[in-house]
């Protein structure tokens, strides 16, 4: 399936929420410097729906705010 998410980087708490408009929130710790935030929001979507790191991508917005990523089912 593909997500919209919205990610907010240097937050003090991670956390993954869902919008009323079916959006996801993603909050990371993580600053937005070398792909770190990217890194720790793929952590967090695999955490979050129980699937391996490894099959969750960023299919768009890699350098965005704004993300659309692959999560296989579980």
């Amino acid at each position: 399936m593909l997500i919209a998410v919205r990610v907010k980087p240097n937050a003090r708490q991670t956390a993954l929420t869902q919008q009323d408009d079916g959006t996801w929130l993603a909050a990371v710790n993580a600053p937005p410097v070398d792909g770190k935030a990217n890194t720790a929001l793929i952590e967090l979507v695999a955490e979050h729906f129980g699937v391996p790191k490894s099959k969750v991508r960023i299919q768009s917005g890699a350098g965005s705010r704004i993300k659309r990523i692959f999560v296989p089912d579980p």
